[in-house]
């Protein structure tokens, strides 16, 4: 996905928001995975309601996309976007051993950075 953001982790504001995690194994080869996947990604981020995503993979083919959305109905609507059914449908037939789609509301989150003075910051309703 892309390499080219200041850092891997999506802002998200306080909660409730929601996510919608994606845990895949991939087939071998590329297939045009590398070049859709950037276009799924800038489609998604375009999408009303995407607050933003994370992304990894592991050289074993395992990976993770997590996208997190302001709401169930963005969510609904991204994935009935016909370009994004038609990934779905190339994944299935190309790209995918498996995978298993999470969706879960958020209601805290918090986070830790080293270099800011070892401070936590926690959201909470």
């Amino acid at each position: 996905m892309n390499t080219h953001r200041a850092s891997p982790f999506a802002v998200t504001p306080e909660p409730p928001y929601y996510i919608v995690s994606f845990a895949s194994i991939r087939t071998e080869g590329d297939n045009g995975y590398g070049a859709m996947g950037e276009r799924m990604e800038a489609l998604a981020l375009a999408q009303d309601g995407c607050l933003g995503l994370e992304s990894a993979r592991g050289a074993d083919g395992f990976g993770i996309t997590n996208s997190f959305w302001r709401d169930e109905e963005s969510i609904l609507a991204w994935k009935n976007v016909v370009a994004h059914l038609a990934a779905q449908k190339l994944g299935r037939e190309r790209w995918y051993e498996q995978y298993k789609v999470r969706i879960a509301r958020v209601e805290r989150d918090y986070d830790f950075q080293a270099s800011k003075g070892d401070t936590l910051a926690e959201h909470v309703d």
